[in-house]
């Protein structure tokens, strides 16, 4: 089988690490991919919205299956497409219908979905430019902390935790009278905030059955203790150890099966992963949001314990058959640990030549933000490079892919020393 990614980061990294083990696959692409997806498959310059040349190239090159990385293409309707050509139709898309993708697409849309199929998330209601003055007198009923998310996609910046009702006043009135985070702005969420621990929970359906991935935590802070601004993500461990057996039954009975169950009663197709990020409030289980594809950095945790054939489940997707299929996930854990440009994620300099990768063995090195300039790899984004090590306890994990992001150097480089240790 032919299989074209669609995506160039840390997840597309592993999903092509993971993919080409399969005795499946004929051929791997990866478009447009990075300096080291290239090991892995063929590296094809192609946007990841460029429908008709994505398209073209699939024809050109007897794709069977599309895997889409990130949440943009999906959003902006590339299942739909392939699916409106008749000349297109025999190649599966994995990922959901343009639909199904305003689970992330839309802050509004998901979080009246949870509160039509019953499925625990915070208290909320939602406010444009028609009903701007109710939302700030609403501001007054809440209790401190407030959440403020904006309804569309403003590539991970759009959520806004503030300490003071001033301050929550002036935000909202910034992100939809001002159109702070642009278009996504133009309707926000105001969000009761959760206290309690964060994870994600991946899975994979074709619409009407579905598999429960490893879960992961990531870290999003950019500084040591989870301080500082957000980011993309520093880091991620899987398993996590608070997850136990009961608390992930709760998950699946509360969440995962409603959130399956109801897009068949909505009438929504949905063909992908969802990625369920979780609240662990006092032992039971909040969404706090869904996305519509793997995370990042977790793909990099939790596709390196999966045994398995990726291909044969993802082949259970497009055909419709995934209950049929079976898989298996080590008891190790993995941990990864990002190394990242120095000023990220505020501004930052790229082509910074990257050396000592070699020297990395007891760990993976999946690339992120970078390309190759000549022979020479070198830095192309905030997140550059993701180490991740399997081992059979998390210290011993945390421990040496912290060691070995130590070992690669690139002028500026940055990574977290304390990944995970909160968890030990």
């Amino acid at each position: 089988m032919n299989i074209l990614i669609i995506g160039s980061g840390g997840r597309e990294s592993a999903f092509a690490y993971k993919i080409a083990q399969s005795p499946k696959l004929s051929k791997l692409y990866i478009a447009p991919g990075n300096a080291g997806t290239g090991q892995y498959g063929e590296n094809v310059d192609l946007k990841v919205t460029d429908f008709d040349g994505i398209a073209d190239f699939a024809l050109k090159n007897k794709v069977e299956m599309i895997v889409v990385g990130p949440e943009e293409p999906l959003v902006k309707g590339i299942h739909d497409y392939f699916l409106s050509r008749e000349d297109l139709k025999g190649i599966a898309v994995v990922g959901p219908q343009q639909e199904g993708a305003q689970l992330e697409g839309s802050k509004d849309f998901s979080k009246e979905f949870m509160i039509r199929h019953n499925i625990p998330t915070a208290a909320f209601r939602s406010f444009d430019k028609s009903n701007v003055e109710e939302g700030l007198a609403y501001l007054d009923t809440q209790n401190l902390p407030i959440v403020l998310k904006a309804d569309g996609l403003a590539q991970g910046k759009g959520v806004l935790i503030l300490d003071s009702y001033e301050e929550a006043k002036a935000e909202l009135k910034a992100m939809i009278t001002d159109a702070k985070f642009g278009e996504a702005s133009s309707v926000v969420v105001v969000e009761e905030f959760l206290k309690g621990i964060e994870l994600s929970v991946f899975v994979l359906t074709d619409g009407k059955d579905y598999k429960v991935l490893p879960s992961a935590k990531d870290y999003k802070r950019i500084g040591e203790g989870d301080t500082g601004l957000n980011t993309g993500g520093m880091g991620s461990v899987s398993p996590v150890p608070f997850a136990d057996q009961e608390f992930l039954d709760k998950v699946e009975q509360r969440i995962i099966k409603p959130t399956v169950d109801g897009l068949k009663q909505d009438g929504i197709p949905y063909k992908g992963f969802i990625f369920i990020g979780l609240m662990n409030v006092g032992g039971d289980p909040y969404v706090i949001e869904y996305n519509v594809r793997m995370g990042d950095p977790e793909t990099e945790s939790v596709l390196i314990r999966i045994e398995s054939d990726l291909v044969d489940l993802l082949e259970g997707v497009a055909k419709e058959d995934l209950a049929s299929r079976s898989y298996t996930v080590t008891d190790k854990t993995a941990a990864t640990v990002m190394i990242v440009s120095g000023g990220y994620p505020g501004s930052y300099e790229t082509g910074k030549a990257i050396a000592n990768m070699e020297n990395v063995k007891e760990s993976i090195v999946f690339h992120a933000g970078t390309k190759l300039d000549g022979q020479q790899v070198v830095t192309a984004g905030g997140r550059v490079l993701a180490v991740t090590a399997l081992e059979d306890d998390l210290f011993s994990a945390l421990q040496q892919a912290t060691a070995d992001a130590g070992r690669i150097f690139f002028e500026g480089k940055y990574f977290r020393t304390d990944i995970g240790f909160d968890l030990i």
